[in-house]
Order: C-alpha cells, then sequence, then structure tokens
C-alpha cells in the first residue's frame, strides 16, 4: 500500500501553477487574437509557432517547461527531497496544464511541461525519451508521433534508469511516470485518428 505522499499540502499550488495558459497569454498579448480558435486549437508551443512565429513557439516551450520545473522543485525543497511527492507534483502540474481551470479546464497536451516536471526526478530517463522525440520527429516530421512514442518510453526509462534501485520507492514512480505518460497519450487522441487517417500536419514552421 502506498503511503500519502508527505508533500500532498502543496499539491493544489502545483495545479494552478500547471494551469497557467502560457500559449494562450503569448499570443493574445502579441497578436490579440485566441490561440485556440487557430491551427490545432491546442495551447501548447508547436500551435503557438504555427499561428505566431517560431519565438512565441520558444518562449511558450521555455516558461511550459518551467512550470513543471518551478513544481517539482518547490515539493522537493519543502519535503526534503521525498521522491514520492515530487512525483505526486510532477503529475499534478501536468494535470493542471490539460486541464486549466482559467480556460474552463480545456488546456494542451502536457508534453513540455512533464518534461520539466521529470528532470528533477530522473533527468537521464528524460534525456532518452528527448532522443527518441527527435528521432522520430527528425525521420517523420510529425511532432504529435514524436511526443506520443517519447511518452510511452518515459517509463519504460525511468524505471531501467533510476526507479529499479533498492533506496527509491519504485511503486511510487512507477505509476506516477505510467500515469503521466497515459494522460499525456490520451489527450493526443485527435492526433491520433488524424494520423491513422493520414491527415495530420507535419512540422513546418511559419517564416
Amino acid at each position: 500500500m502506498i503511503a500519502l505522499p508527505a508533500g500532498v499540502i502543496f499539491l493544489p499550488f502545483a495545479y494552478l501553477l500547471g494551469s497557467i495558459p502560457v500559449g494562450y497569454i503569448i499570443v493574445k498579448l502579441r497578436e490579440g487574437r485566441d490561440i485556440r480558435a487557430s491551427g490545432s486549437g491546442n495551447i501548447g508551443a508547436t500551435n503557438v509557432a504555427r499561428t505566431a512565429g517560431p519565438v512565441a513557439g520558444v518562449v511558450t516551450l521555455l516558461l511550459d517547461l518551467a512550470k513543471g520545473y518551478a513544481a517539482v522543485w518547490l515539493v522537493g525543497s519543502l519535503t526534503k527531497q521525498h521522491i514520492a511527492s515530487m512525483v505526486a507534483a510532477a503529475v499534478v502540474v501536468v494535470l493542471g496544464h490539460m486541464f486549466p481551470v482559467w480556460l474552463k479546464f480545456k488546456g494542451g497536451k502536457g508534453v513540455a511541461t512533464g518534461v520539466g516536471a521529470f528532470v528533477l526526478i530522473c533527468w537521464p530517463a528524460v534525456a532518452g525519451a528527448l532522443v527518441v522525440w527527435i528521432v522520430v520527429v527528425a525521420i517523420w516530421r510529425y511532432v504529435s508521433l514524436g511526443s506520443i512514442i517519447a511518452a510511452a518510453s518515459l517509463p519504460l526509462l525511468t524505471y531501467g534508469l533510476y526507479a529499479a534501485r533498492p533506496e527509491v520507492q519504485p511503486t511510487a514512480v512507477s505509476i506516477g511516470t505510467t500515469l503521466m505518460a497515459a494522460m499525456i497519450i490520451m489527450k493526443h487522441k485527435d492526433n491520433i485518428g488524424r494520423l491513422v487517417a493520414g491527415t495530420e500536419n507535419r512540422l513546418k514552421l511559419r517564416k
């Protein structure tokens, strides 16, 4: 039986931090329009780059990464690096990004925020998943396909590179990583449908 994470009291903060709709705010300030009405309708970096240009996309990416990192760093600092609490914070900050209270619970897919969150838990696994993403996108030029396959690889990489060690709480880490990967993949259900139909957009930035 898994004990209740010591940092559970800080999880609402992790949710609120994750729910800050960075992409929505950047496009609104830069171009005065709602990103949800453009492109794929997603508030993430890829759609922001397609809609408002690569600079806006990169800024969105970095700030979404920072949200995940900040939530896990804060919970880790306040709980003396209690790993189950940090994993819980990682899952919750991604939930916040996916279902932000400010946008009626319709947010992004959580990839960048998840990367930022798990860097502090097992950066070699995140690096491995990033390599998977780069290879897939370089070959097929589908960001969504790269994200799906990278997310699926993260639980295996995390277990092999970190959670299998006896001093770690493997159950909490494995469940948290698998849950986050499943959430990200489920958020890509529309992309999966378009990939199967052959209508998914390939990576192409506006000049």
